[in-house]
């Protein structure tokens, strides 16, 4: 059996957290090492390690719950907008990262590419829609 993640040790209440919501698919608390104040993660109760893993009530679920959770954030930060990120790759359990935004802050996102020739971003979305058929 393999080691318990920490995120399910927040689960299960063995490690301590500062959840905001909680319902019978999902949990959400506070990031420890947030990006900005307020920045909360959320997840499933069970364990998948991708988001297109997850069966499909349980992904609709989970993001009808973030959208409740995006609409507390605003009212109780009185914040901007809520900038949504998902990423597997810091703990392996699917979790959304919900980041309080303001339109003057001063967070920049990640570092953009560019297309050097419009032949290779052909390329990509011919591979994506030939995936997606």
């Amino acid at each position: 059996m393999s080691e318990k993640t920490i995120f399910k040790k927040i689960i299960d209440k063995e490690i301590p957290a500062s959840i905001v919501y909680e319902s019978h698919n999902c949990l959400a608390f506070l990031d420890i090492m947030p990006v900005a104040f307020g920045h909360v993660l959320v997840i499933p109760k069970q364990e998948y390690r991708w988001i297109q893993d997850l069966p499909n009530e349980l992904y609709t679920t989970l993001f009808l719950e973030t959208k409740k959770i995006i609409q507390g954030m605003k009212k109780a930060l009185a914040c901007d907008y809520v900038q949504i990120s998902v990423v597997g790759e810091e703990v392996p359990h699917v979790h959304i990262h919900l980041i309080p935004r303001y339109f003057d802050d001063i967070l920049h996102g990640w570092e953009r590419k560019k297309y050097e020739e419009i032949e290779t971003m052909k390329e990509f979305e011919e591979k994506i829609k030939q995936a997606l058929q």
